[in-house]
Formats: structure tokens, C-alpha cells, sequence
């Protein structure tokens, strides 16, 4: 009767929450992550911001320059504040792509960590308008506090040293602002997220669809305005939820997880989900991650909590300090969110410790699109035959099959989104991209897919603006097109006011 007692008493107990397991693959998620940033920005660093780049670093450094390059590293911390030659910016994002998948195979310490991180950063500070995506603040957030995950030098998947509940508390907070601060920004943002219509139109709008949008933007309307009610419950609602106990924390983990799938699954977002996925799995536990993971991890996990190493005296000092620090940048973070006047995506400190974060506030209802043409006719006349310009994932060709391209991301073909939505006055990097394009270069060529004009470029360029609708799937072609009208041109290499302008960029080759 005793022993029968007893094992009742046991089965009340509560269980002691670990996250030996946790630390495991949330690590092996950081180093996906690393390796797409890193990947992406070794692929198109120098067409984007190299010596006779898009941008080029060295004109930025320049602008920003303080009266010491001290100074000037601390106001924007980057290695490239002290050198950028093509051959350091390309490889070390080579070197970063490598690091990261030495972390995705199972290896990682604090010294490999806060490398990936700082360098990371060091392209995001200097990136200019091509790195202003809240991913790229989110993966600073995130990739500081991994480096506090692990111990300084032991990078074995299991380390005898335990995973630090505090830091695990504070990516669960880097959850709260970002879901809540998401939610917030469509509240007060557009009329479509009141009236429940938004996915009448995102998925036909979004950046760069894939192939499953056209399916999902032909859904029943009711479904996509469940749809619109199940995304603000989530962002505002169960964001705070990752503070409640355990059950309630595992649900809305999967919450979270059934969510950003399905965005993986709709679009292509870069690796913005998979930056916001990452961190959801603190909210998971050994004790259900066991049940899903193979059993040779689940004992190795068990092996090194019976060996596990406490914190010393001084470690449990610096982890105190770095969270009165963190709390401290939270401050305007959360006098953001409370505010009317809501601002998403931005930094309050140029080491993206804490950041504020929102997406698709507003949702437009109409997809503009750019198109890109040129023509070798010496002469424009109502008889000049266009040949148009293929980007890597954008829409041109209505024909086009949509790509599956996240989490790489082809960051022209972003951009040119926004674009679409300007005019050419603001977009000084995209009139830079044509004076290449008059001009063949091989770098900015290497951006896209297609290339019209081999061998010999054209003799005049332009841009035109078109309305682009998809087509019901199954249809003989992806999309329809409407012209709407003249964007840019047609301009000439000797255009006088094309020369003027390079040079007073000083883009000149």
C-alpha cells in the first residue's frame, strides 16, 4: 500500500522543466538561419555594395565618417568602418556561410557565436538600403542572445554546461514584443485588417509569391477572413502567452510554429520566418521534445544533465548585467508599442540589441510591378521592338513559373517591390542598376536571370509600370498584365542628365 502510495505521490509531482534538448536545436536553427543570411550576402555583396557596386560601401563610410574612425565604428560597428576592399567582403561572407554550418551540424560555443553575430552585424550596418529589413535587426537580437546559450569553449552539441533559464526568458520576451508588436501595427494600420479582408489581396501583392499563392489568393473569402481573425488573435492575443505555464506556453509554441509554416509554405519571406520560428522553440521543452526527437539525442541530452556544470559566481554576475542592460534598451521598445504612433522594424541602438517589429501594417490592394526594358534601335520610334529584362524571383514574364527561392534572398527583387510603389526620384540605386544594364556589367548583370542583350548592350533603356493580377490556377498563363504607364524613359547611355547624375553620385567606373 505504502509503495502504491508513494508512486501516486511521484506522478504529482511536477515535472522539472530542462531544455538541454531545447538549447540543441534551437542552436541548429541559428545555423539554417546564419547560413541563408550568409549565403545570400556572399552571392550578391559585391554587385550590391562593392567598389563599383550598386551602393558602394566605401562612399557610405564616407558620408557617415566621424572625426575619428573610432567614432565612427562605435556609431556604426562594422569591420568594413576600417577597410572594404571586394575581396574582404566577399570572403567573409564566404567565412560566416561555413561558421554557420559547423553551428547547423552540431557544434557551437560563445567565441563562434558572437563571430557570427558580429559579422553579421558588420553587413547589416553598412548594407544600407538593402539590409533595412526587419530580419536583419531580428537576427541581431536573436544571434546576441545565443551567444549567451553556450558555454565560451566547449562546442560539443551536449556541453557539460547547463542552458541558462534566463537567457531562454529573454528570447521568450524577444517573442512577446515581436508577435504583439505585429499584431498592433495592423490594428491601427489598414481598413482591410478591421474589416477582415487583408487576404483578399496579400497573397496576389505580397514582395515575390510562390507557387501556392495563386491557390490561397483564389480561396473562399470567408476562409481568408478567418484567416485575417486567426493571425490578429495570434499576434495580439497569444503573444502573452509565452509567459504562462507550461501548457498554455507549449500550445501557443505550436501555435506559433503552425503559423510560420504556413507563411513558409505562401511566400517567399527570405528568411524572416525562419528567424521568427527559431526562437519559438524556447517555448518547447525536454520533456516533448524527447518524444519527437531521436532517441540517441534525447539520452545524450540526459548524459550531459547528469554531469551538468553550475554557473560560476561571475558568469551568473555578467548574465545579471547583460539583463539589467537588455531591460534597460527595452525602455522605448515598449513605449513604442504602447503608442499611437507606432513605429515597426526599427532599432534604438546600433548594435540591434532591442528592437521594435511589425509587418504588413498596411496591405495593398493592387500588385504594381516594374518592368525593365531595352532595345539596340539607334532611334526610338513607334516600331522599336523591347526586349525585357528577367529578374531572378520578381514577376516579368506572365509566363513564368513562380519561384521557390526563401530562405535565400535576391534582394533587388525586394527592392524593386518597394519601388514599384515610388518613383524614380527616390530610387537612386535603380537608375545606377540601368546605367550597368547600358553598360553590360557583369556584376550587376549576375543579379538576374536573364540578360536580353549579350555581347552588346542596348542603346536605350526604360521602365515601365504595370498592374499585374493572377490568373485562377490551372489557366495558360500566371499572370495578366495591364500597362498603367511610363515609369522611367526611354534614356540613352549619352543621356546628358543619366551622366550628370552618376557622377554627382560619384558611381562613375
Amino acid at each position: 500500500m505504502s509503495i502504491d502510495l508513494n508512486l501516486s505521490l511521484n506522478r504529482l509531482k511536477p515535472h522539472k522543466q530542462t531544455y538541454w534538448l531545447t538549447r540543441f536545436v534551437f542552436l541548429r536553427g541559428m545555423g539554417f538561419v546564419y547560413f541563408f543570411a550568409f549565403l545570400s550576402t556572399a552571392m550578391q555583396v559585391r554587385a550590391l555594395l562593392g567598389s563599383d557596386g550598386l551602393l558602394p560601401i566605401n562612399l557610405f563610410i564616407e558620408r557617415i565618417a566621424a572625426d575619428s574612425t573610432l567614432q565612427t565604428f562605435l556609431s556604426d560597428p562594422s569591420i568594413f568602418i576600417f577597410m572594404q576592399p571586394d575581396w574582404l567582403l566577399v570572403g567573409l561572407a564566404w567565412f560566416g556561410a561555413a561558421l554557420s554550418l559547423v553551428v547547423f551540424f552540431g557544434f557551437a560555443n560563445s567565441i563562434i557565436m558572437f563571430v557570427l553575430w558580429f559579422l553579421y552585424l558588420s553587413y547589416v550596418n553598412v548594407g544600407q538600403l538593402f539590409y533595412g529589413y526587419g530580419w536583419e535587426i531580428q537576427a541581431g537580437e536573436i544571434g546576441f542572445l545565443a551567444i549567451f546559450m553556450v558555454p565560451l569553449l566547449d562546442w560539443r552539441p551536449f556541453p557539460k554546461r547547463e542552458p541558462p533559464l534566463l537567457f531562454i526568458w529573454l528570447i521568450r520576451w524577444f517573442l512577446f514584443r515581436f508577435y504583439l508588436g505585429a499584431g498592433l501595427i495592423k490594428l491601427r494600420g489598414s481598413q482591410c485588417w478591421d474589416d477582415f479582408t487583408c487576404l483578399y489581396y496579400h497573397f496576389e501583392t505580397q514582395p515575390i509569391p510562390n507557387p501556392l499563392s495563386p491557390f490561397m489568393h483564389f480561396l473562399p473569402h470567408f476562409i481568408l477572413k478567418f484567416g485575417v481573425m486567426f493571425t490578429e488573435f495570434l499576434q495580439v492575443i497569444s503573444a502573452f502567452f509565452v509567459f504562462w505555464p507550461r501548457v498554455l506556453r507549449v500550445t501557443v509554441g505550436l501555435i506559433f510554429f503552425t503559423f510560420q509554416s504556413i507563411l513558409i509554405l505562401t511566400g517567399n519571406y527570405a528568411f524572416f520566418n525562419w528567424i521568427t520560428l527559431v526562437p519559438a522553440l524556447t517555448l518547447l521543452d525536454d520533456r516533448l521534445l524527447k518524444r519527437v526527437l531521436p532517441k540517441k539525442l534525447a539520452a545524450a541530452a540526459e548524459r550531459a544533465q547528469e554531469h551538468r556544470v553550475p554557473f560560476t559566481k561571475p558568469q551568473h554576475y555578467l548574465h545579471l548585467a547583460v539583463f539589467a542592460g537588455l531591460a534597460a534598451l527595452s525602455v522605448p521598445v515598449v513605449a513604442n508599442l504602447v503608442s499611437a504612433n507606432q513605429i515597426m522594424n526599427t532599432s534604438y541602438n546600433n548594435w540591434n540589441l532591442v528592437n521594435t517589429y511589425g509587418a504588413f501594417g498596411y496591405v495593398g490592394k493592387k500588385r504594381y510591378e516594374l518592368v525593365v526594358a531595352g532595345t539596340r534601335d539607334e532611334e526610338i520610334t513607334p516600331d522599336t521592338k523591347w526586349k525585357e529584362y528577367e529578374f531572378t524571383a520578381k514577376p516579368t514574364d506572365i509566363d513564368r513559373r513562380l519561384p521557390v527561392i526563401a530562405p535565400y534572398q535576391p534582394r533587388i527583387d525586394w527592392q524593386i517591390w518597394f519601388a514599384a510603389q515610388s518613383t524614380y526620384d527616390r530610387q537612386g540605386w535603380l537608375i545606377h542598376l540601368l546605367w550597368k544594364f547600358l553598360h553590360n556589367d557583369k556584376n550587376a548583370l549576375g543579379l538576374i536571370a536573364y540578360n536580353p542583350f549579350p555581347g552588346k548592350p542596348p542603346a536605350f533603356i526604360k521602365i515601365d509600370r504595370y498592374i499585374y493580377n493572377f490568373e485562377q490556377p490551372f489557366s495558360d498563363h500566371i499572370w495578366r498584365r495591364t500597362y498603367l504607364d511610363s515609369w522611367l524613359g526611354p534614356i540613352g547611355v549619352n543621356n546628358p542628365s543619366l551622366i550628370e547624375y552618376i557622377e554627382n553620385n560619384r558611381w562613375e567606373n
